[in-house]
């Protein structure tokens, strides 16, 4: 009898493993209740350059390789698609309130290219933007502002007030600025280009490689903006 009442003492027998039960039970409640640090969620809102047209495979779209690029340098991040191709700056911001879940903690801003395409006027694209990155300097979420250069044939006025619209705004907004969301890819002249097979057919849509040169450029700026996030959110 002794025998026993000692072992079960040190935590054996019947009551011995009841305690041992209770106390794997008691620590696995403590760990649970740590705090676990959860994945900064960024929102992607933007066009068929941002959606990924064109493209066979959805993992070579600009999300998942700017994805891919800010967790291989250490950025524990998940980047939503919002782009939707043809997506114009209003049609963007139409969008906007119901694509900002609460877990999202940064905006990029990537609109403007259909706008150009259509010849808009660029007051109304600066209306739009301003209105966006307003709304999320309201709900303290920081943001990048990518841009598209305005081309020549519209004529000298509309492409200098198109092309201010960007710089503008960042500034306004304290944004993180990418002008130019293809200068990597434009560049290269048009025979580098067709070499590397940067572009789709159409000479609009980067090609898988064509995004990756993007991204090697947009991913720093991105890294930016995460610096931006409290890091009490």
């Amino acid at each position: 009898m002794a025998t026993c009442l000692s072992f079960a003492s040190k935590g054996y027998g019947p009551k011995g493993k009841m305690r041992n039960h209770l106390g794997a039970g008691i620590l696995l409640s403590a760990l649970l209740a740590l705090p676990v640090a959860a994945q900064t969620k960024i929102l992607a809102l933007g066009d068929s350059l941002t959606q990924g047209y064109g493209l066979d495979n959805p993992a070579d779209g600009l999300v998942p390789q700017l994805q891919d690029w800010l967790q291989a340098h250490g950025a524990d991040v998940t980047v939503v698609n919002g782009g939707v191709s043809g997506d114009t700056t209003a049609g963007g911001r139409s969008r906007l309130d119901w694509l900002l879940t609460p877990d999202i903690k940064a905006v990029i801003v990537a609109l403007g290219g259909n706008d150009l395409l259509r010849g808009l006027p660029p007051s109304e694209a600066r209306r739009n933007l301003d209105a966006i990155l307003a709304d999320l300097q309201d709900k303290d979420l920081p943001a990048l502002l990518a841009g598209l250069p305005a081309p020549g044939n519209y004529g000298a006025d509309y492409q200098s007030e198109f092309d201010a619209i960007y710089p503008d705004l960042a500034k306004k907004y304290d944004a993180v600025l990418v002008p130019n969301l293809l200068a990597p890819i434009m560049a290269t002249s048009l025979e580098e280009r067709a070499k590397q097979d940067l572009m789709q057919a159409d000479n609009i849509h980067p090609s898988p490689a064509g995004v990756k040169k993007v991204v090697a450029v947009l991913g720093p700026k991105v890294l930016e903006l995460l610096a931006k996030v409290p890091t009490d959110r």
